[in-house]
């Protein structure tokens, strides 16, 4: 092991990589067609089945690493799967005539969302995931459906 990984953190990396891959296939596969709410749904849907049938791997992403290893922790690998699906965001602000540059702020807003969700289900275990992907695709779709060009706070105060 050793010799092929360089210790425990090196196989630890290959485990979070090979799971982020998996991961983020599947919700790539899920967001390549269909409308901007459809997108929304499968993504949902996508992670959730991930997180039901890969309860081990999930457990591997959604923890922090071992405090020895420089790669893996939870908000890295939050960003990197924020990162990986921007691109939906830009391509679909760009088509609404939004300004793309917000694009990275709801990519890791819907990512957290997502994950929390899926956190909060593994010990639930209920109601069943089309039923859980259903309220946060609603959620999520209802918030960027109603967007404002320039997101103003209500009160003006900080």
């Amino acid at each position: 092991m050793y010799e092929h990984f360089g210790g425990k953190e090196g196989l630890y990396a290959v485990v979070v990589d090979r799971e982020m891959d998996y991961v983020v296939r599947r919700i790539a596969e899920a967001i390549g067609s269909g409308t901007p709410r459809e997108r929304v749904e499968h993504a949902s849907l996508a992670f959730l089945t991930y997180v039901r049938d890969h309860p081990d791997g999930f457990a591997v992403l959604s923890q922090d690493s071992p405090v020895t290893s420089t790669h893996g922790r939870m908000s890295s690998l939050l960003n990197d799967l924020a990162e990986r699906v921007g691109h939906v965001f830009v391509e679909a602000l760009r088509e609404a005539g939004y300004d793309t540059k917000a694009a990275p702020i709801y990519a890791h807003a819907l990512v957290g969302m997502v994950t929390f969700v899926g956190k909060w289900w593994t010990d639930a275990r209920s109601p069943r995931i089309e039923e859980v992907a259903k309220h946060m695709s609603a959620l999520a779709w209802m918030g960027l459906r109603h967007l404002p060009k320039q997101p103003k706070l209500g009160s003006g105060r900080a």
